[in-house]
């Protein structure tokens, strides 16, 4: 055997050491699975592996320090897990690797210089961990990497000046650290994007959303000395003037003293938080208060349980969603730093299909999150609308699901730490001209960490959770499978499901042999939306395969619902063609 494959198969338990044994073994791939335990370092000999895929899994403990005997491994990837200590120095003797990626796991401490010898590395990501001290300057040896990704650590100083030899470069990300100083003179740093830069402690050079740097020292140095000659000149006459400052002044804060002072803040709620990215929050709060003339209800576009939706246009023509909360919310921000913190991250989301968040705005008057502005509204007014909901045909209504499901799959699965968003609804799917789908409104989302069993109090919108949040109240990235279940038979049934998803799910509808009624004899065609005509041909196709895939996700057990990357990858492929005449298949036919 040289290729073992079995990712996306939800196999659980532990790697067998055993594998070990499979000396002519080129390729591992176990990724995306619910694989635990240790990586068995009888890994270690299997000399012809160059590809080692164990990402998206439980895994634990530290990487084997025996990783530096596959002298021949150009791929590893094991990002994605819960493994913990430090980073090796042994995977620098892995001299063949073309792509590492560690991201997402919890190693802290340094990145080891060693990484800097792996002189044929393409692809190196090291994201999201708790890595911290300054990256070290042997990676600038590194002169065939193309993509680098430190961000969301703890790393500090400056950047080191040897990565101005990596012209290979050309991704980079160092956002969310603590670095400071100038960042390299290559096209790569010149070229990323704001979000790859930001929240550093203090950066500068030529790049968007960056400061410029400030002169070189010596060129400071060599200024000071022209100019102390003019000091000595001036020296005298500044002294004489000093008397009459001193007076002037003294009689200045006599006045203020005099003056009665305002109250300072007594807590962290009365503070003037702006946390805007990427603006001026102070100047854009006030933008936004004389845009909708103090949220005049004249621009409200919509109302939820967490505040009111107001339109914005600002005063660059920029059309903007601010999402004024309800005082009761902002009461419960008590801790501002870690509620600053979320934010940050959820606005460093960046996916076609999630509504763009710019920040957050607590003032003692108004407090309001603000997102981009989508023209079509929600999926509840298109389905509601009669109007609308006849335009609203059948490949449109199939592309928002897979919008839906590209943007919960990115959430779920391609966030670090992973991102459940707690209340998908048809109120919080946005459309917008071409009726792609945008999910939106994060206003209950909380980051659950992969080993947090993150309980909490109940959140999301009745007709939509998921039924064990009744008594076990512990939210998973399944109580987003399930919403998303409901809201994919809405779509395609112009309706709210839950009569049918009660007639359907009753107990024991699940099993051919004791099938509700409605399934053995209702036809799927008599419970689609009535208001257009009948799917043809390759939408026929995918209404089936969609609604057999809702009714997954709609399992009453957690466990047995698929994961919406698995449902990504799956809508990635050719609708599978109908198994008998679209107008004959019953609702039992979807269970099979």
């Amino acid at each position: 055997m040289t290729s073992l494959k079995i990712s996306n198969n939800n196999v659980s338990g532990e790697i067998p050491p055993e594998l070990g044994k499979a000396t002519q073994l080129h390729l591992i791939d176990l990724s995306s699975n619910q694989l635990k335990g240790a990586i068995p370092k009888d890994l270690g000999g299997l000399n012809l592996l160059y590809k080692l895929i164990l990402n998206n899994n439980h895994l634990s403990g530290a990487i084997p320090l025996d990783i530096k005997m596959l002298s021949n491994l150009q791929i590893l990837n094991l990002a994605s897990n819960n493994l913990t200590g430090l980073i090796p120095k042994q995977l620098g003797e892995c001299s063949n690797l073309l792509l590492l990626n560690l991201s997402g796991n919890k190693f802290r401490e340094s990145i080891p210089r060693e990484i800097g010898f792996l002189l044929s590395l393409q692809d190196l990501d090291l994201s999201c961990n708790f890595l911290t001290r300054e990256i070290p300057r042997e990676l600038g040896q590194l002169q065939k990497l193309e993509t680098l990704n430190v961000s969301h650590n703890m790393l500090s100083g400056r950047i080191p000046s040897t990565f101005k030899d990596m012209l290979s470069l050309t991704t980079v990300d160092i956002s969310s650290n603590k670095l400071q100083g100038p960042i390299p003179d290559i096209k790569a740093f010149h070229n990323a994007s704001f979000e790859a830069l930001r929240d550093n402690l203090g950066i500068c050079g030529n790049a968007s959303g960056l400061k410029p740097c400030n002169l070189p020292k010596n060129s400071k140095t060599v200024k000071r000395k022209s100019n102390k000659l003019v000091i000595f000149i001036v020296l005298p006459l500044l002294g004489s003037l000093l008397l009459v400052f001193v007076v002037i002044g003294a009689l200045f804060i006599l006045c203020k003293r005099a003056r009665k002072r305002k109250p300072e803040p007594k807590n962290e709620q009365d503070r003037n938080i702006f946390t805007i990215l990427g603006h001026d929050g102070k100047k854009l709060y006030e933008n936004i208060v004389e845009a909708t003339e103090e949220f005049n209800s004249n621009y409200c576009i919509g109302e939820g349980g967490y505040g009111t939706v107001y339109k914005a246009v600002m005063p660059t023509e920029e059309v903007v969603a601010v999402k004024k909360l309800h005082r009761s919310q902002t009461e419960k921000l008590s801790d501002f730093k870690a509620f600053e913190k979320e934010v940050c991250v959820l606005a460093n989301i960046r996916h076609r299909n999630i509504v763009k968040m710019y920040g957050f705005c607590s003032h003692a008057k108004h407090s309001f999150l603000v997102y981009e502005f989508i023209e079509r509204g929600s999926l509840r007014k298109i389905i509601t609308s009669e109007e609308q909901a006849i335009e609203f045909d059948w490949m449109k209504r199939l592309n928002v699901v897979k919008g839906v499901v590209g943007a919960l799959s990115y959430l779920h699965h391609s966030c670090c730490p992973p991102i459940i968003h707690r209340d998908i609804t048809s109120n919080n799917i946005l459309l917008d001209l071409e009726y792609e789908a945008h999910v939106s409104d994060f206003g209950t989302t909380r980051l659950l960490m992969p080993d947090s069993s993150n309980w909490t109090s109940f959140a999301g919108t009745f007709g939509y959770t998921a039924p064990e949040l009744a008594y076990t109240m512990k939210v998973t990235e399944k109580c987003d499978v399930y919403s998303f279940g409901v809201v994919t038979m809405e779509v395609m049934t112009g309706r709210h499901p839950g009569d049918l998803i009660s007639a359907l799910l009753s107990p024991g509808s699940s099993s051919s042999s004791s099938m509700p009624p409605i399934a053995q004899h209702a036809l799927l065609k008599d419970v689609l939306d009535q208001r257009i005509s009948l799917p043809k041909k390759g939408a026929a196709e995918g209404v089936v395969h969609m609604m057999k895939i809702a009714l997954a996700c709609l399992h009453p057990n957690p466990q047995s619902r698929p994961t919406m990357e698995k449902i990504y990858l799956d809508l990635t492929a050719k609708w599978p063609p109908l198994p008998k005449a679209f107008c004959t298949i019953s609702l039992g036919d979807l269970f099979s």
